[in-house]
């Protein structure tokens, strides 16, 4: 049974959907069978590895309020292990159609119990915002990974966030863990990431990944040639940032265990 984790914060512009496609793609490199979720009607993990969503014609929204199968519109990525679940503009509308349903929090668990034993990991791309969707994919998931951007105001909405978490964790999903914390687009040359890491780090500890997120050209550069950072330039500092964060992630999960030799490069 493939581990679900959501990749959430409220606050756009953290690197959520920029973590999302390129952490998936950097298990599919390592060979783990992974499933991208497009949770958000904005579909850019959907266009970021190489989808057209103005050509999506059935996506996540069908699954979730017209209880189509998702296993037939699984979408075979450029990426070997790499499948993608789309989204289209559609699902904006979807919370408002799943107010009057029955376990309205619990509908895209539903979706996701018929395609998870065929993956390892399930990453699912939530939308910048705490709303009806995004319980539903914290509802759904065994895990959350919480980007957050080395940049002013970098902790902003970061406790209503946590306080969403702990919520579905007492109401709706009691297994629900927090993976880590993310810190992304830092910048080892200016004292405002140092500042700001070593704030988060102070704060939360433990919970924050070892591996950081650099600010790179490359990833900004990616989504608009519809590719993940692994088919854009693997040699970049941002590929070899993803791929350290999949390894981190495997290793706290017993999923692997590397060898010196294969040590992750540092950040």
């Amino acid at each position: 049974m493939g581990k679900v984790i959501s990749i959430a914060n409220q606050k756009g512009g953290v690197g959520k959907t920029t973590t999302a496609i390129n952490l998936a793609a950097g298990f599919a490199v390592l060979e783990h069978k992974t499933l991208i979720i497009d949770a958000d009607p904005q579909a850019n993990a959907t266009s970021g590895v190489g989808f057209d969503a103005r050509n999506i014609k059935t996506s996540i929204y069908e699954c979730i309020i017209d209880d189509v199968d998702p296993r037939n519109i699984l979408l075979n990525t450029s990426t070997p292990f790499l499948d993608l679940l789309p989204a289209h503009i559609d699902l904006v509308g979807a919370e408002v159609e799943m107010i009057n349903m029955p376990n309205r929090e619990k509908m895209m668990r539903k979706v996701i119990q018929r395609v998870r034993d065929d993956y390892e990991f399930v990453i699912i791309d939530c939308s910048p915002s705490l709303g009806l969707i995004t319980i539903n994919s914290l509802t759904a998931s065994d895990s959350v990974i919480i980007p957050v951007q080395c940049e002013y105001f970098a902790l902003e909405g970061l406790g209503k966030l946590l306080n969403t978490i702990k919520i579905v964790q007492t109401r709706l999903n009691p297994s629900l863990d927090i993976e880590g914390i993310l810190l992304t687009m830092y910048d080892n040359r200016l004292n405002l990431s140092r500042q700001v890491a070593e704030e988060v780090k102070t704060h939360f500890q433990q919970m924050v990944f070892d591996t950081l997120i650099n600010r790179n050209t490359k990833l900004g550069e990616a989504p608009s040639f519809g590719q993940t950072i692994m088919i854009h330039d693997i040699n970049s500092s941002g590929a070899v940032n993803y791929l350290n964060l999949a390894r981190e992630i495997l290793q706290k999960n017993l999923m692997t265990r590397l060898s010196t030799t294969e040590s992750p490069i540092n950040n």
